[in-house]
């Protein structure tokens, strides 16, 4: 299997598995429990790993909460915030082309009476200032904009608007989903004020199941005060209760501990591999159109379309050799909301896929995927 779906998830890098094994095995003490070793050691495991997290995105380590993915960090913020400070403001401000852990949330507090002003994005699926600007208003609390989309690449400047935030609206939080950009783009949290941050481990070459939530700690140190989702005990700092999953903990501090040693080397290759595919396709289908923006965009992610070729017809002849998709695996039996809202039609949706790389391909690789994709759109227009 040539694996090119790597928007969905990633393989996980054997650096990270083995780091993780101890702690499936002997190591298996509770971090919250006291005074004996097993427990001190699992306490010990999670608070580096925590540190490596912190290191990857450049904020102090007692800023990381670990959640069990970025769909809960999401939906952590997103309520948080809104139940918290309800009494301040019911207004929230998203876009259109967040995922669905973002959307679905914003419709449920739609239905607790929240206000929430989804923006559009322009051709290339990018949020402009000026319709930030326009949609704020006394009682926004909340502004969620992704860092880097999911299904078509394109980076959002999100340096732009959260510090725009900051210096006309500073008591409105600024949270961003940055899933889908770490490992392959610089991510330095002390020059971009956002508030609070999602990620996921299973998107950088970690393991399922574990995310964390970066929320930045206010004058003094004081912590920023949301409401839970769970609670329980007092674990993690009281944000999230429930005995702390250390094995995966070890797994997503590896992992970005991996992310940040190699983050250039891993975003050139990334763009090397991006380049020659890019240039097979145009090659081999002269009217080809590629989706999203051509240069503001996440290392390795292609999404295009071609005229007349049914996606799903495609990517059922290729399933036993090749993984591609049509978009996100959270909406996989709907169509493209995302490619919709840049200004596809709904027969160019139908056309479209998405590619996304990884570190374990090569050159040849791709020659493999590009003659079979051929062969298989010819069997369709003959």
């Amino acid at each position: 299997m040539i694996y090119l779906d790597s928007s969905a998830t990633t393989p996980i890098d054997p650096e990270v598995s083995k780091a993780m094994w101890p702690y499936l095995n002997e190591e298996y003490g509770n971090p919250s429990s006291k005074y004996y070793t097993l427990a001190e050691n699992a306490k010990r495991a999670v608070e580096e790993a925590r540190g490596h997290v912190a290191s990857l995105l450049s904020c102090q380590p007692n800023e990381i909460i670990f959640t069990s993915c970025a769909t809960e960090s999401n939906n952590f913020v997103l309520k948080g915030v809104a139940h918290y400070y309800k009494n301040k403001g019911k207004h929230i401000i998203t876009s259109k082309i967040e995922h669905k852990s973002i959307l679905e949330t914003c419709k449920f507090l739609e239905s607790e009476g929240f206000e929430v002003t989804y923006l559009d994005v322009d051709q290339y699926g990018q949020v402009q200032l000026e319709a930030l600007k326009d949609a704020i208003r006394e009682d926004t609390i909340l502004i969620s904009i992704m860092w880097g989309n999911n299904e078509i690449g394109t980076l959002n400047n999100i340096e732009e608007l959260a510090k725009y935030v900051k210096e006309h609206h500073p008591y409105i939080f600024f949270h961003t989903d940055a899933t889908q950009v770490l490992g392959k783009i610089e991510v330095d949290l002390s020059k971009v004020p956002v508030d609070f941050l999602s990620l996921s481990a299973h998107k950088m070459y970690g393991p399922k199941g574990i995310g964390a939530c970066f929320i930045r700690k206010r004058e003094l140190g004081l912590r920023t005060k949301i409401t839970p989702l769970l609670h329980g005990g007092s674990q993690e700092d009281g944000y999230r209760s429930g005995t702390l999953s250390v094995h995966n903990i070890v797994g997503l501090g590896k992992a970005a501990e991996v992310a940040k040693i190699h983050l250039e080397e891993h975003r050139a290759k990334l763009l090397e591999l991006e380049e020659y595919l890019v240039s097979m396709l145009k090659q081999e289908f002269p009217d080809i159109k590629f989706n999203g923006h051509p240069e503001q965009k996440i290392p390795g992610v292609i999404n295009f379309t071609i005229p007349g070729i049914n996606n799903e017809l495609i990517i059922r002849g290729l399933k036993d050799e090749f993984a591609i998709s049509t978009g996100s695996a959270c909406s996989i039996n709907e169509p493209s909301y995302v490619l919709g809202a840049i200004g596809l039609n709904a027969l160019e949706i139908k056309n479209s896929f998405r590619i996304s790389l990884n570190k374990y391909l090569d050159k040849n690789k791709i020659d493999h995927f590009i003659q079979n994709l051929k062969k298989h759109v010819e069997r369709l227009t003959i």
